[in-house]
Formats: C-alpha cells, sequence, structure tokens
C-alpha cells in the first residue's frame, strides 16, 4: 500500500528534534516516522523547519531558525563554506564527526548487512585535520569577464571563486592559482556549459607527499590547447617541484571531468611517492588516495587485523593502482589486483 507522506512542501515543522546525520552530512527529522533531511542541522539540535520537497519515502527542507545548539557545533573555520559545496560538515567538531562516521558505519551494517551486536572500534582520526587533501581538481568559468576557478556552489553549477582551500595541501592552492593566472593573462577562454564553447573545462593538480613532485593537468573540450609553449614556459619557470604537465581533451557534454585522450605536454607521464615503503607511480588517471597520512594508518591496520603468515594468496578487487595491494605483498604469499581501468 503506498504511504502518503504526513506533510506537505511549504508547510512548517515548528519544533524539529534532529535525531541523526545522513552519509552526507544532512541532518534528519522525523514527522510520524517520515525523515525530513535539513542541511545545517546537526543532532541533538532542534528548531524550525519548513519543507521545500517531498518525496515518495522522504523530504528535505530548510533550517528557518535554531532553537538549540549540539555541543559539537563549531563556527566553520573555511571563510566561504556558507557558499561553496565543497564541504557539508564543517560546523561540526572534528570529534564529532568521528563519533557520526563511526555510527553510520553501525548503522549501515544493521540495517543492509543485518548484523547486530558486531564491535565497531572507533575511528582513528587526524591530530591535525586539515590541509591533507593531495589532489586538486576545480572547474573553471567565466564571470564578470574574468577567469575564476574553485568549487561549485551548492546544489548550483555556480562557481564559487576562490584562492585557497584549507584541506588541500598548500602547494595545490599555489599551483591552481598559476595556471589560473596564467591562463589569464594568455587570453585561453574558460568553458561554458551552456553553450558548450570554450576551451578550458578544469584545473587538476597533484602533489607527493613524500617527494614534493607536482604534476598539473589541464582539461579542455578542444584538442588544441592555445598558447600551448607560451603556458608550458610559464609553469616551468614559476612552479617548484613541477615534474610533469599533461593536457587531457573532454569534448563531451558532459559532468565527468576526465576524457579519453590523455597526452604528456612536459615532463614525465607520472610523480612519485611512497606509503611506507613502498614506492608508487601515479599517472593523472590513477586512483590514489588523496589523504596518504591517513592511508598508512589505515593500511597499517589492515595489515595487522589481516595477521598474515607468509603463505595467504589475497585478492584486492578494485585495487586501483594497487596502494592495499602492495602493502599486503609484504606480508602475504601471493597478491592478485583486480581493476578495470588500464590507466591505474
Amino acid at each position: 500500500m503506498k504511504r502518503i507522506a504526513p506533510i506537505t512542501k511549504n508547510e512548517y515543522i515548528e519544533e524539529a528534534h534532529f535525531e541523526d546525520l545522513t552519509h552526507d552530512g544532512n541532518g534528519v527529522t522525523k514527522v510520524d516516522g517520515f525523515p525530513i533531511f535539513v542541511p545545517d542541522a546537526l543532532p541533538g539540535e532542534t528548531g524550525r523547519v519548513k519543507v521545500v520537497k517531498v518525496g515518495k519515502g522522504f523530504g528535505f527542507g530548510r533550517l528557518v531558525e535554531r532553537h538549540s545548539d549540539s555541543p559539537f557545533r563549531q563556527e566553520p573555520p573555511c571563510p566561504i563554506y556558507s557558499e561553496c559545496g565543497g564541504c557539508q560538515i564543517q560546523h561540526m567538531t572534528y570529534e564529532g564527526q568521528l563519533q557520526a562516521k563511526e555510527k553510520n558505519v553501525r548503522d549501515v551494517l544493521e540495517r543492509i548487512g543485518k548484523l547486530r551486536d558486531l564491535p565497531v572500534h572507533p575511528v582513528l582520526g587526524m591530530e591535525e585535520p586539515w590541509r591533507y587533501r593531495n589532489k586538486a581538481q576545480v572547474p573553471v568559468g567565466l564571470q564578470d569577464g574574468r577567469l575564476v576557478a574553485g568549487f561549485y556552489q551548492k546544489r548550483s553549477h555556480e562557481i564559487i571563486d576562490m584562492d585557497h582551500c584549507i584541506i588541500q595541501y598548500e602547494k595545490n592552492d599555489e599551483v591552481i592559482q598559476k595556471v589560473k593566472d596564467l591562463c589569464a593573462d594568455l587570453g585561453i577562454q574558460p568553458y561554458n556549459e551552456q553553450s558548450h564553447k570554450g576551451v578550458l573545462r578544469h584545473i587538476m593538480t597533484r602533489t607527493a607527499f613524500t617527494t614534493g613532485e607536482v604534476m598539473v593537468v589541464i582539461v579542455t573540450r578542444t584538442k588544441a590547447l592555445p598558447h600551448k609553449e607560451e603556458l608550458i614556459k610559464g609553469l616551468t619557470q614559476s612552479i617548484s617541484g613541477l615534474k610533469s604537465i599533461v593536457h587531457n581533451v573532454n569534448g563531451k557534454r558532459t559532468n565527468v571531468i576526465m576524457g579519453d585522450d590523455t597526452r604528456v605536454l612536459w615532463g614525465g607521464e607520472v610523480i612519485h611517492d611512497s606509503i611506507g615503503d613502498v614506492k608508487f607511480a601515479i599517472s593523472a588517471r590513477s586512483f590514489y588516495q588523496v589523504n596518504p597520512e591517513q592511508t598508512k594508518v589505515l593500511y597499517d591496520q589492515a595489515l595487522a587485523y589481516a595477521d598474515l603468515q607468509g603463505e595467504e594468496t589475497v585478492i584486492d578487487a578494485y585495487c586501483g593502482i594497487g596502494t592495499i595491494s602492495l602493502f599486503l605483498a609484504q606480508k602475504a604469499k601471493k597478491v592478485y589486483g583486480v581493476e578495470i581501468v588500464p590507466q591505474a
């Protein structure tokens, strides 16, 4: 029997009690068991909510007024957090985030796996949970006649221009600004989603944690990259540690960032990084963990739990570049890595 929602669009919930957090950071309140997902609300809080959308099994709301605060609420440290869609829960302390992640794992095991009373250990957090991402990729656009680059505004494709991001390596911020400024100076036209015209779609950069090597990937709609030689010269002269400049072509009308055509403009095809004693060659299309410091913590823990004795055969499905495969290979007899993406 089809369930009728107990609430309608534009209706107000005068005293919403938030009891949970979704995987994408929305607070959850319920009306007669019917869940309403509300951005910027945290478990334990109460407030007034306007319902903005009602679906078959759930709805969405907007927090009009907050009546009480969670002990985990904080002032977001990023100055553009309220506009930018890159992060979801900077208004929650790191301690609160770790507890929410632990609860999310427990809920999934119970709800989907039907595994109750299974021990779930506390999440292993970082000492300093900022400036950890070794890979940045931002769309490029035109606003008021100038080239801008940054993440999209929440629930839109409007680019929020930025000069730094507090979850990225500072080096990646520096590199994106160099590419952005050079492309603007050279008159390389940014891509327009509506008209499907223009050239520059995305800027991507990777910085290796242990070696400091830098890769720049320039994603364009066109096969031709205007002012290619001037761009290469400008980047090689201004970016320390630069080892690779790559041009990727994506001529499709799509939200997918990378196209199928990738070519090296300058330097090598890969940069190198290490996790523990294992060294990796990372290409533009490789999957590589974006938080290498915490990846080492994760893999050490996985290796300890596996308790390999040296005679085991291990299968690593969806192995990507093979980070965990090679880590486990230090203790196993044989490891098979399975991956569909050739570039990895």
